[in-house]
């Protein structure tokens, strides 16, 4: 238990101090935000700043923090140094620049901001990427909340009944202004979330030694032997450092009045979602106590996991709480990633979103390949675990990418000292996406002799590179 008291004490600690750092190194200032310069009523809409944060909170806190921490404890506490770690000095400061500099562009979004800092080809491959991830996204949180709703419900209300219903609801939330569902429903979800996973915690922190929480050890407990790097690196991807999140801070990057609430919104958001992501990895090893026995139980179906914690934890009425919650968390994720969709989709085409028609056109076709991967993912009995491998590898290789954006924006902006607070990340985090796609079963399935090496090398190269620009602007600018 001191572990996770401890971890929890570290993300206050690195929000207060590292974040203040980050924060210097951008320098907000009292520019116009596109909330006040352009306001059209859609998607640029003036938000207070303690809406903005629930907003980015749920946009962010998708069913990632919860599914992929218990799986990421499979691995051991080992996993609580990752989610601490890894939201301070990558996770949060990844948000915040993403937001930071979308709004000094109006709001433009992530693959906009790469044709502008890393060139035209990689603008094409960011808005391939992004588009895919997106999809991914939406298709991993519609799954899960229909397969707890399919627990708590008749049995005519199945898996497929609570699908169709979410991408209804989908549809609406992509389509309408964003301070008309959005804005209206998220800070209340909000206040639910915060309060299931206290209730959590709480519950068994005070169960009176019913269940223990263990100490933090770099021992890799995982049953089957799997190698902490990288696969814990990129299972547990919300609430440590998430690609995700790259689409999603320049949306509310043109909800927010001033720069100068972007470190509470953007920063703090990421250590929000990481306070959930050790509430519930700390809940999976505590509940079942040995990880050969969570591993089993995640094989049954991760929503399992969650409805058997909840309700044991907490009790029926409780758990119901609870899974509420859980339920509530990836729905207000899923919607944001349509909605990020068609934006970056109308830059793509130049297609203003004030007519309802326009976005109708964008929407259409991408909740109807939503639609079809999830009635892939409900009706294979691994089509949820295979969406989900390929959309945590994405999702840490746009934030690879983003990372490497932020450093270029830092280093074209004359900031080339502060730019290492977004280099070192992005140079660990391409030797975790690198090395994982060469030794994972989903992509070239080669020996750690192989991926290992290769993912050193590329990493250095990419650092190599970064030195390179960095002295080539110290060199201009004298």
């Amino acid at each position: 238990m001191l572990s996770l008291l401890l971890s929890l004490a570290v993300l206050v600690i690195g929000y207060l101090v590292y974040g203040r750092l980050v924060n210097r190194v951008f320098a907000p200032d009292d520019r116009q935000t596109p909330a006040v310069a352009v306001n059209d009523g859609v998607d640029c809409v003036p938000m207070k700043p303690w809406k903005a944060y629930l907003v980015q909170l749920l946009n962010i806190a998708g069913t990632g923090p919860i599914f992929g921490p218990l799986m990421g404890a499979v691995f051991g506490p080992v996993v609580f140094l990752w989610i601490v770690l890894g939201s301070i000095l990558g996770g949060a400061v990844h948000d915040f620049m993403s937001g930071m500099i979308s709004c000094r562009h109006g709001g433009s979004s992530i693959a906009e901001l790469s044709g502008i800092y890393l060139g035209k080809t990689a603008k094409w491959v960011m808005r391939i990427f992004s588009v895919v991830l997106l999809v991914l996204c939406g298709v991993v949180f519609v799954t899960s909340p229909a397969g707890l709703l399919d627990k708590l419900t008749p049995d005519w209300m199945n898996g497929t009944f609570w699908a169709i219903v979410i991408l209804a609801y989908y549809l609406l939330a992509t389509l309408l202004p964003i301070d008309k569902v959005i804005g209206k429903l998220y800070p209340v979800f909000g206040v639910l979330l915060v309060t299931m996973a206290a209730a959590v915690i709480g519950g068994i922190l005070f169960s009176g030694g019913k269940f223990t929480i263990p100490e933090i050890s770099l021992a890799n407990l995982h049953p089957e032997g799997t190698p902490v790097w990288p696969y814990m690196f990129i299972t547990v991807a919300c609430g440590a450092i998430s690609g995700f999140h790259a689409t999603q801070s320049p949306m509310i990057a043109k909800c927010i009045t001033s720069e100068k609430q972007g470190r509470k919104i953007f920063y703090g958001a990421m250590i929000g979602e990481s306070v959930i992501a050790l509430v519930w990895a700390a809940a999976g090893v505590a509940f079942y106590g040995a990880t050969q026995v969570l591993n089993d139980a995640l094989k049954a179906g991760a929503s399992n996991v969650v409805y058997d914690i909840s309700t044991g934890v907490l009790g029926t009425v409780g758990g119901i709480l609870a899974i509420v919650g859980v339920i509530v968390c990836p729905i207000t994720s899923g919607d944001t990633a349509f909605r990020s969709a068609r934006l970056i989709l109308s830059e793509t085409f130049h297609l203003e979103q004030k007519s309802i028609r326009n976005r109708l056109v964008i929407t259409i076709p991408l909740l109807v390949i939503g639609g079809l991967l999830t009635w892939f993912a409900i009706t294979n009995n691994n089509g949820f675990q295979i969406v989900w491998r390929y959309f945590s590898w994405s999702n840490q290789t746009l934030a690879m990418i983003s990372l490497w954006v932020a450093t270029a924006y830092l280093i074209k902006t004359g900031k080339t000292y502060g730019s290492l607070i977004t280099a070192l990340p992005a140079t660990f985090m391409s030797a975790v996406s690198l090395t994982y796609i060469l030794m994972a079963g989903e992509g070239f399935g080669l020996s750690s002799s192989v991926a290992y090496p290769a993912g050193i090398v590329f990493a250095v190269a990419m650092f190599c590179l970064y030195l390179w620009m960095y002295l080539q602007m110290k060199k201009n600018r004298k």
